[in-house]
């Protein structure tokens, strides 16, 4: 009996040892790649509040004592903790591209951010400064001043399997140097609000404070960005998702050379073909992208291409999904000749078209002529005349300037934030960037004016003091 045992016991150590066998080995690579991590801490300053006027606080319960009744005013009209309550701070993660300094992250974990600190792995600290970022992709390049860094190695995303081992490290809640481990989900996801990257899913244990570090493959190159989870608590459930880094160095190289990243714009709206809408269409399967809008003013509207027409290929590529075209539409340079192929009637037709500028970008192309999004340096905004699409999503029917971009100045100090639409700065009703420029170069200086500002539909009045 106790032979027996002893075989058995045998045999359970040698099946174990096989499974261990079997089981990637990370050390070697988190020692030569995690000095090449970061952690990021950004500190916004608090802006002065914005008052709703319509705002009213609800009548106090009578009897009240005096510091409660102070409290509950506070935290109804900061309810976030805005205001003037202190500066904002945010963590976040990183890694060095270059010996030089430059930093890869994501755009929301700087977004904003008055001073972007980055702290290594040796423990030293500096100021970086940020070189440009991009919303569309969540990419941002950030550098600080210093020589000879640990720089990790660029791998290719294409190569990828789904089911291959990858790694992450970075700084969730503030934890720095975390190595967490996982599988290759799927590739080449759609997200909301992420048109224009091709996700990859992994069940790496992702969690705020790891936006903007690395994810690697088993050769220990970096193959993305961490970037998003999906989570009904806010916590890991075991759907992360990174960039990949073919679209992360397309951003990089363009901010590197311009200071920003432009997209390429078609000017479609699409939706998946089903397999009742594949029926209908007389297709053999469900396939490619529907087209059910064609936007006025867009690249699209200057071809053949038809309501009703199903794009099952672009420049060659084929297209299983509406989410497959608008990250190979982005990547592609502007102005560069592309050919799309649809379906129309049952039959397959070839349409040519020029790659447009995507709008809603630092340059706003109307018409034939490009309008440059006008720097204000007396104020420091960066504003634009609203397109007819702008108008129906900021509830502005006519008039008004968008403001794309503060700078640190006047306008920043008076709350004026992107995304605001300027209705009226003083007695001055603005229709466009013209008579915006106009009103304030007519402004006195050292004088406040109030100016009438459109925030998520609802009017707020603003204070601005003009430098002299």
């Amino acid at each position: 009996m106790l032979k027996k045992l002893g075989w058995f016991v045998f045999l359970i150590f040698i099946v174990s040892q096989n499974v261990m066998a079997q089981l990637p080995d990370f050390t070697e690579m988190v020692k030569v790649n995690g000095v090449a991590v970061v952690n990021i801490s950004t500190v916004q300053k608090a802006k002065p509040e914005v008052v709703d006027p319509q705002k009213q606080i609800p009548q106090m319960p009578e009897g009240m004592p005096p510091e409660m009744e102070e409290l509950f005013k506070h935290f109804y009209n900061n309810p976030e903790g805005g205001g003037n309550g202190g500066d904002t701070q945010s963590l976040g993660s990183g890694f060095i591209i270059s010996k030089d300094g430059y930093i890869l992250t994501n755009h929301h974990v700087v977004k904003d951010a008055d001073e972007i600190i980055v702290k290594f792995s040796d423990r030293r600290e500096l100021v970086a400064k940020l070189i440009g970022s991009d919303a569309r992709t969540d990419v941002a390049v950030i550098k600080v001043e210093a020589t000879d860094l640990p720089a990790v190695t660029i791998g290719d995303p294409n190569k990828l399997k789904v089911g291959e081992w990858v790694l992450a490290i970075g700084s969730p809640f503030g934890f720095e140097q975390s190595v967490t481990a996982g599988i290759v989900s799927a590739k080449g996801r759609s997200l909301p609000g992420g048109n224009y990257v091709p996700f990859i899913q992994t069940d790496v244990a992702i969690n705020p404070g790891n936006s903007g570090g690395p994810l690697f493959n088993m050769e220990g190159q970096v193959v993305g960005i961490n970037s998003q989870i999906y989570s009904r608590t806010g916590g890991f459930m075991g759907l992360s998702f990174s960039i990949p880094m073919d679209v992360v160095m397309n951003i990089v190289n363009q901010i590197k050379a311009n200071g920003k990243a432009a997209h390429g714009w078609l000017g479609v709206q699409i939706q998946d073909v089903t397999r009742e809408l594949a029926e209908s269409f007389g297709m053999k399967k469900p396939q490619g992208a529907l087209v059910s809008r064609i936007i006025p003013g867009s690249p699209a509207e200057k071809t053949e291409l038809q309501i009703g027409d199903i794009i099952i290929d672009f420049n060659g590529q084929s297209i299983d999904k509406s989410g497959d075209l608008p990250p190979m539409v982005g990547m592609t340079p502007i102005h560069d000749k592309a050919t799309l192929k649809v379906l129309r009637q049952g039959a397959e037709k070839l349409i040519g078209f020029e790659i447009g500028l995507l709008p809603d970008q630092a340059d706003k192309e109307v018409g034939n002529k490009t309008e440059k999004a006008k720097p204000t340096n007396r104020i420091g905004v960066i504003v634009t005349d609203l397109t007819a699409e702008e108008r129906e999503a900021f509830q502005v029917p006519k008039g008004g300037v968008l403001v794309q971009d503060v700078t640190k100045g006047v306008a920043k100090t008076a709350g004026i934030q992107p995304g605001d639409v300027i209705l009226r700065l003083g007695n001055d009703q603005i229709n466009d960037v013209a008579t915006f420029e106009n009103s304030l170069k007519n402004a006195i200086a050292g004088k406040s004016i109030p100016v009438l500002v459109q925030r998520r539909g609802s009017p707020a009045f603003l204070a601005l003091k003009i430098d002299k």
